[in-house]
């Protein structure tokens, strides 16, 4: 339920997601003179205006990332269940940043040097979102097995 406070995060981890989705995570630049190329999560935009799906498995985690957060909200009965898909969403970020490195700074082309931009870091935000939803679900979890002791 959107009441609990595990729901706002993985609410606004789904939104940071959704929207490094739709921004420019880094950019090429050229050693000498000439445009660079942008990085998208699901392309790279050339400097002559075509497009490279090379790092569309950026695209694939991201928005299974996404999905997994509003997916997550809605198991709030299962709590140990949502934790996780908390731990396996995570795994997701990380591996978006692995990804991200592997094409920004291991396969980038001759003679052009990677910038990463603004929008890369909202996969950290999201990682920080899941990992304070995953601590409330496993409160709300203690506070659940506190009471049953009591009865």
């Amino acid at each position: 339920m959107i009441q609990r406070k595990q729901s706002i995060f993985l609410l606004l981890a789904a939104i940071f997601s959704v929207l490094c989705l739709c921004m420019q995570v880094g950019t090429y630049t050229p050693d000498g003179m000439g445009v660079g190329s942008k990085m998208m999560n699901l392309w790279i935009l050339n400097e002559n205006g075509s497009t490279d799906m090379k790092v569309c498995p950026l695209f694939v985690l991201l928005l299974m990332s996404a999905t997994i957060s509003l997916l997550t909200i809605f198991q709030y009965k299962k709590r140990l269940f949502q934790s996780k898909l908390c731990v396996f969403n995570m795994l997701f970020i990380v591996g978006w940043y692995v990804v991200f490195a592997v094409f920004g700074y291991v396969l980038t082309p001759e003679q052009m040097t990677f910038h990463p931009e603004l929008a890369a870091a909202f996969p950290a935000v999201t990682l920080v979102f899941i990992w304070m939803a995953r601590r409330a679900i496993l409160a709300d979890e203690r506070l659940v097995r506190a009471a049953d002791r009591i009865r």
